[in-house]
């Protein structure tokens, strides 16, 4: 009489740091994204560090993850866990200052990886994109990236600097599972959304001139809006000075404050901002993006929106006049077709990255 032993498989735990600046919805949409990539992935651990209440819940975590709110507690459970074979590592998506401080997750984590990597766990980094571009911190980033089985980056610059791994379009382009689809095309629109930067020059007299000038012609509400709360005395200010109304914030309720935002860009026609995750989460509800910089100087917002494969849709407004700044916002506005069509491609990307994603982390432990 012989005996057979059956194996049982289970999909690996899958650690996932998801803390970030607190007071940015813009961080809420690209951690919760891949968030839900992961999920059906395996047993999600997830750092949130000292978060509010509100940043926990625009997360959407579920009763089933993990939620860590202590560093130490959550990198004893990695190590633990990949030690026993059955842990696997995500990176949390966005920027990457690359200073001794800013590479804290990829230098600590070091020993976590290596571990993860010795017990045929897997490691991603999804959806990265550097600040900077020094020489020493390049070299500092070699050995995490090396212990990665993937890594995609948000921008050809980051890609180019760093070296290894493959482009894709930021998670933030992906449409908000939430929400019920809609032709984009269709709906009425009769606001302009601004949101500025609290730490660049204030907007000058022409740039505020052509602001009005284009929603006077397109018969737009001007609407100035607080996405980082950073951000929020100069969203008042604009408010004023653009004869606008003003969707502030207090730092409270991430989850609800995000909802009035969708809300408000799903009647915009066209969003003026500076900030990259205003331009993509208001594209995504339908808005033209127009990224109306006060100075030229930084090609952030550029770079990655072509990295989704949508050119153009950034302004150096320095030197131009009010009339020069509402023609070229009128362009953008004539061309929302094919930048919708863009936002579609972008998005179909996206998919096929989750795709890649899945079979990346597809290896099971056993126990």
């Amino acid at each position: 009489m012989s005996a057979t032993t059956s194996v049982e498989r289970m999909p690996r735990e899958i650690f996932v740091p998801a803390r970030g600046q607190y007071d940015n919805i813009g961080d809420i949409l690209l951690r919760r994204q891949l968030l839900d990539w992961l999920r059906p992935n395996g047993p999600l651990h997830v750092y949130v560090g000292e978060a509010p209440e509100g940043y926990a819940e625009g997360l959407a975590l579920t009763p089933d993850d993990v939620q860590y709110r202590s560093f130490r507690a959550w990198y004893t459970a990695a190590l633990c866990s990949a030690a026993r074979g059955r842990a696997s590592y995500v990176f949390k998506p966005g920027e990457i200052q690359l200073t001794l401080i800013g590479m804290k997750e990829h230098l600590a984590m070091l020993p976590v990886l290596a571990l993860v990597r010795a017990r045929h766990g897997r490691v991603a980094r999804v959806g990265v994109g550097s600040r900077n571009f020094a020489p020493l911190p390049r070299a500092l980033m070699g050995p995490s990236i090396a212990l990665s089985n993937l890594s995609l980056w948000r921008d050809a610059a980051t890609a180019g600097y760093l070296g290894q791994g493959r482009i894709m379009p930021d998670l933030a382009f992906a449409s908000d599972g939430r929400t019920e689809k809609r032709d984009l095309a269709d709906e009425v629109r009769d606001v302009l959304v601004v949101s500025m930067r609290f730490d660049l020059d204030y907007p000058n007299a022409e740039w505020l001139a052509g602001v009005r000038a284009v929603a006077a012609d397109n018969g737009l509400m001007i609407w100035c809006v607080t996405q980082v709360l950073r951000d929020d005395d100069r969203c008042g200010q604009l408010a004023a000075d653009l004869d606008g109304y003003a969707l502030r914030w207090n730092g409270t309720g991430h989850d609800e404050q995000e909802q009035r935002l969708r809300d408000l860009y799903r009647r915009a026609a066209l969003a003026v901002s500076d900030r990259l995750h205003v331009l993509v989460g208001a594209l995504t509800e339908g808005a033209v993006p127009a990224a109306l910089l006060v100075s030229g100087k930084s090609d952030k917002i550029a770079r990655h929106f072509a990295a989704a494969g949508l050119h153009d849709v950034s302004i150096d407004s320095a030197g131009l006049r009010g009339s020069q700044i509402r023609d070229r916002l009128q362009n953008l506005l004539g061309r929302r077709a094919p930048i919708l069509a863009g936002l579609a491609e972008a998005q179909t990307e996206l998919q096929t990255v989750r795709r890649l994603l899945d079979q990346v982390l597809s290896i099971e432990s056993v126990r």
